[in-house]
C-alpha cells in the first residue's frame, strides 16, 4: 500500500515550513494568500487528503467584492458572450471572492442608463459599463466617484476625466484597419457607406474618424458617403443598407462601424446580386461567422473578451483595495481579425 503524504511531504513540495502548512491547514493567520495557494496546489499535486478542505479555507479568508456590470442588448450573442466571460473572470479571481451583478440596459437613452447606473452603484463596490458619452451619464459617474464607487468605461469611452479608466480597443486604429482592408480588397474604387449606432457613442465615432482619415490620406479614389445612424436597430440597419444599394450605383461596399450588423448582413444576402459589394463589420458572432463563411462579408474586427474581462476584474479589485487613480487611464487591447480563411 502506498504511503499517505504527510505534512512534511507537503511542506517540502510547497517549499515552506511545516509550521506554515499547519497555519494553512487550520486557517491561522498570518499567511500570505500566495503562500496559501502554493500550499493548496502542492496538496493537490501529491494527493494530500485534506486538499479540498485546504482549498476552501483560504477562500473564506478572502475579501468579498460586489462588482457591477452594465451591458447592452439582452439576448444579443455578443453581449451574452460578454456576460459569460465576466462571470468566468470573477469566479477565477484568486485574491478576492467576487459577486458579479450583471444588468442589461433596456435602451441607450441617457435617463434609463443613469437610473440603472445609480441602482447598480448603490449595491456594488465598483461598476463597469458600456454607454454613450452624455453629460447626464458623466454627472452620475461623478456622483458615484464622490461616494467612493469607481466607474469603468468598456468598449466605447465616456465620462473622460471622471471615470476611473477605459478598457477596450483603440477604435481609431480599428477604423483605419478596416479602411486599409477595404482599399486593398475592393474590386474597384467608388463610394463607401458607413453605419454607426449614434453620434453619442465614442467607439463607433472614432472608428468612423479613423476610417475616413485613412481614405483621405491613402486612398482618395474612394468616396466615403455621409454617415448613416442605425440606432443599433437591426431593422433600421437592414432598411438603410437596402436603400443605399438601390440608390447608389457606384457603391462598392459598407463598413458597419457599430451595432446591428445583422441587418446589413441580411440585406446583403438578399440583394447583393452580381455587384460584389465589400462589407466589414465589428465583433464575431454566429451571424458574422456564417457571413464570413459564405463570403457575404470580408472581415470582422473583434474584441478579445476573455482577456478584457480578466484585466477588468484585476483592475476593479485593485482600485477597490488601493483607491482611485490620480489620473484616469486607458487600456487598449489588441484586436482580433477574422477573415473567411481563418474562421
Amino acid at each position: 500500500m502506498a504511503k499517505r503524504p504527510t505534512i512534511a511531504d507537503l511542506a517540502r513540495e510547497a517549499n515552506v515550513s511545516t509550521a506554515t502548512v499547519d497555519r494553512v491547514l487550520n486557517a491561522r493567520c498570518p499567511v500570505r494568500q500566495e503562500t496559501a495557494r502554493r500550499v493548496c496546489e502542492a496538496a493537490r499535486t501529491i494527493g494530500y487528503n485534506a486538499a479540498g478542505l485546504m482549498h476552501q479555507r483560504p477562500q473564506r479568508n478572502l475579501p468579498e467584492y460586489r462588482l457591477g456590470f452594465i451591458l447592452r442588448k439582452p439576448g444579443e450573442h455578443f453581449y451574452e458572450d460578454f456576460a459569460r466571460e465576466v462571470k468566468a473572470a470573477v469566479v477565477a479571481a484568486q485574491s478576492f471572492r467576487g459577486i458579479p451583478q450583471i444588468e442589461f440596459a433596456p435602451s441607450h437613452a441617457p435617463g434609463d442608463l443613469v437610473a440603472l447606473l445609480e441602482d447598480v452603484g448603490a449595491r456594488c463596490h465598483a461598476v463597469a459599463m458600456v454607454a454613450p458619452d452624455h453629460p447626464a451619464i458623466t454627472a452620475a459617474v461623478e456622483q458615484l466617484k464622490s461616494n467612493g464607487i469607481p466607474v469603468f468605461s468598456l468598449l466605447s469611452d465616456f465620462a473622460a476625466g471622471v471615470r476611473e479608466g477605459y478598457l477596450g480597443l483603440n477604435n481609431r486604429k480599428v477604423g483605419r484597419t478596416a479602411a486599409w482592408m477595404f482599399s486593398k480588397a475592393a474590386k474597384r474604387p467608388g463610394k463607401v457607406a458607413v453605419l454607426v449606432v449614434s453620434h453619442r457613442f465614442q467607439g463607433p465615432e472614432l472608428r468612423e474618424i479613423g476610417f475616413r482619415s485613412y481614405f483621405r490620406e491613402k486612398a482618395p479614389t474612394f468616396e466615403v458617403l455621409d454617415t448613416r445612424v442605425n440606432l443599433d436597430t437591426r431593422q433600421i440597419t437592414y432598411e438603410a443598407t437596402l436603400d443605399l444599394m438601390q440608390r447608389e450605383p457606384e457603391l462598392v461596399g459598407f463598413y458597419v462601424a457599430g451595432g446591428s450588423m445583422e441587418g446589413a448582413i441580411a440585406a446583403l444576402r438578399e440583394e447583393d446580386k452580381g455587384r460584389d459589394l465589400l462589407a466589414i463589420v465589428n465583433e464575431i458572432t454566429p451571424e458574422s461567422r456564417a457571413a464570413l463563411a459564405d463570403d457575404v462579408i470580408a472581415m470582422a474586427v473583434a474584441t478579445p473578451l476573455p482577456r478584457l474581462c480578466r484585466e477588468l476584474i484585476t483592475l476593479m479589485a485593485r482600485v477597490i483595495e488601493t483607491g482611485t487613480s490620480v489620473t484616469p487611464w486607458q487600456t487598449f487591447l489588441p484586436f482580433e481579425i477574422y477573415l473567411p480563411e481563418n474562421i
